[in-house]
């Protein structure tokens, strides 16, 4: 059983479907263990059938819902294997034992372990044994044994070992001699959970806990928070490559533009500062080509210039007449220039080109200062991922004992629980009242019993309102759409569960004796909030109450809209009042969370919701015990009450 509140699916799985529709108000009858194999078997009786759900515990893991026939009904993974099959409606079978069962192994029935010839003790041990390596490799080093050594060259003694050490392991469980640890890694890592110290972990750090339970699920929730992490973490490496990639690409992008932008820059200027002698050199080959000489002698002649050393031929490289381009060398600078336009249009077109550049040079800085904050943003989501699950809260709230009663704390600072139907009343009544406390119920059968939880301290008159409130809000007077109703409280001295001569007490009832102390014209109301401490939870309650504590809250009436649909308008209506981010996170929250609250499953909004400014946190409210005296009418007769 968990502690933690981890985050369900919209919609449920089709076999966590089947078994509501199986198993639901069905009775656990056992739990056991299959023989020695990892295989857990819960049997549930329900409607004079009982049904077998078989959880294995080994490969990939399988549950499988078992009929009365003996016949699959469900299962989580269906496959045909050599020895069974699982498969719907066919005989259902156990997979044949691995090895012998650890538990009634005799010494001599030990000795068989060498027929395994050269495989090593540690294998031959899980086989023979079935056990798992951790424990195989334990009980060798608490043996003394190497657990490399083949199974013929045993001697005597070390199987005689072997067998006192397997046996010391088994009664450390058996006579409940647990002493449950999780064990941490330098790195902090939690690597491995057991019900006692384990040698082969004696180089870890290791944290103690009171039972396996509360070892296990402290566990999980780290395990299962880290690997939501790691699958997180996994995406942002991913994202992160392909950052860096692109920040990369940017940052050669913006070498070659400034590279671009000074050189454009620099062979304007060189054409500027040898104007002259390039405008004549296009003249010339122009007036050449305009005489009716061929390119071809245009070339000969101008290198015939240029090997004589002769201005302005020394800058002439080569000319393309298809693009009509000059390709000169000036100052070292090889360029081309159009001979189509003047030298002055060249130049200013080698400075527009080096515009260009600059202007795409600013875009890349940008687009590279825009990939560097996202690498940055990723890596501190990355950190913060891990603190996460560093601190468990990922997994959600803790549930309290109090959770499966109506509950809500009093503006004073009392807790105050109610029965929710027949069942809870009877637990309530029967485990949870303890003579300091306060007895609430509707004058009204059908209704729960609300007891206040004095701590042995004085309720005050607000909180006496409080617990009526919650009383009457529950009972039938919600159903028949009353405004207000009348509630009394008494002493747990005053309940009983005999009741007269000759009557019978259904479950959930109970006799109540003596006089009752009256609080007349109880407000039929509740409000529904959410309290924002370490993370968000949904309250409930009378209005007066949650309007203290609730970060925001909305109050509901009776009324004819079905609570899932008023769970919904609910929901809505405390998201719109918040922030993004908190409103995000309301919108998430499970509209059973809510549903619970709303009295017989139906309700309207009422027509006002407010958020309180300055809400009181959890600790203070269980801080503020108040003190005060009762002002309510008493009636000195006898009544039945119970809950529907």
């Amino acid at each position: 059983m968990t502690s933690y509140s981890l985050t369900k699916p919209l919609k449920p799985p089709g076999f966590c479907m089947a078994l509501r529709k199986y198993l639901r108000n069905g009775r656990i009858a056992e739990v056991r263990q299959h023989e020695f194999e990892r295989i857990v078997i819960i049997t549930v009786k329900r409607e004079g059938s009982e049904y077998q759900l078989v959880s294995e515990l080994f490969g990939e893991g399988n549950i499988i819902l078992v009929g009365p026939e003996n016949e699959i009904v469900q299962a989580l993974g269906y496959r045909r294997m050599r020895d069974r099959n699982v498969v719907r409606k066919e005989r259902f079978m156990h997979p044949p034992s691995i090895g012998r069962n650890p538990v009634n192994l005799r010494r001599e029935d030990l000795d068989q372990i060498r027929d395994f010839g050269q495989l090593s003790i540690v294998k031959a041990s899980t086989r023979f044994m079935s056990i798992g390596g951790p424990y195989a490799e334990e009980i060798l080093l608490r043996a003394g044994v190497d657990k490399n050594t083949p199974c013929k060259d045993l001697k005597d003694e070390d199987i005689d070992s072997i067998f006192a050490q397997l046996r010391g392991l088994i009664l450390e469980i058996v006579e409940r001699k647990a002493e449950p640890r999780v064990f941490v890694d330098e790195q902090s890592r939690w690597i491995d959970v057991a019900p006692i110290p384990l040698r082969r972990y004696a180089h870890l750090k290791c944290v103690a806990y009171e039972t396996l339970n509360k070892a296990l699920d402290e566990y999980y929730a780290r395990t299962m928070a880290q690997e939501g992490v790691g699958e997180v973490e996994k995406r942002a490496e991913q994202e992160l490559e392909r950052l860096n990639a692109a920040l990369r690409d940017q940052r050669k992008a913006i070498e070659d533009r400034s590279k671009e932008s000074d050189l454009y820059r620099k062979v304007g200027d060189i054409v500027y500062r040898h104007l002259n002698e390039l405008e004549f050199l296009i003249q010339n080959i122009m007036d050449e080509k305009r005489s009716g000489e061929s390119w071809e002698k245009i070339t000969a002649k101008l290198e015939t210039e240029k090997a004589d050393l002769r201005s302005p031929a020394i800058y002439f490289v080569s000319l393309v007449p298809q693009t009509m381009t000059l390709q000169v060398s000036v100052e070292d600078q090889i360029f081309q220039l159009n001979l189509k336009e003047t030298i002055q249009d060249n130049a200013s077109q080698f400075y527009e080109r080096a515009k260009r550049a600059e202007r795409k040079l600013i875009g890349a800085k940008r687009a590279m200062e825009q990939t560097q904050l996202k690498i940055e943003q990723l890596k501190n989501r990355m950190i913060d991922e891990r603190e996460k699950a560093a601190k468990l809260s990922l997994t959600g709230p803790k549930r309290e004992w109090y959770g499966k009663f109506h509950w809500f704390y009093s503006s004073d600072g009392f807790l105050v629980i109610g029965g929710r139907d027949a069942s809870t009343n009877e637990v309530l009544i029967r485990r949870y009242m303890t003579p300091e406390d306060v007895v609430f119920h509707a004058d009204a059968p059908g209704a729960p019993f609300v007891l206040i939880k004095t701590d042995r301290k004085q309720p005050t008159d607000q909180t006496i309102r409080e617990a009526a409130q919650l009383a009457g809000s529950y009972s039938r007077a919600w159903k028949e759409m009353l405004t207000t109703t009348n509630v009394y409280w008494v002493s747990p001295e005053q309940v009983s569960k005999r009741p007269p001569s000759g009557e019978y007490l259904p479950k959930g009832a109970f006799m109540i004796y003596g006089k009752r102390n009256y609080v007349r014209n109880v407000p039929v109301k509740v409000a529904i909030g959410i309290e924002k401490e370490n993370h968000l939870s949904v309250i409930g309650g009378p209005v007066e109450a949650i309007a203290k504590q609730a970060h925001v809250y909305v109050g509901i009436v009776p009324g004819e809209n079905a609570s899932g649909k008023l769970a919904k308008e609910i929901r809505y209506r405390l998201a719109q009042t918040l922030l993004n981010t908190e409103r995000e996170e309301i919108l998430k929250i499970p509209l059973e969370e809510i549903q619970r609250f709303i009295p017989l499953g139906r309700g309207n909004l009422a027509e006002t919701s407010q958020a309180t400014a300055f809400p009181t946190t959890l600790s203070s409210r269980r801080e503020r015990y108040g003190k005060g005296t009762l002002t309510c009418q008493n009636r000195g007769d006898t009544k039945v009450s119970s809950a529907t």
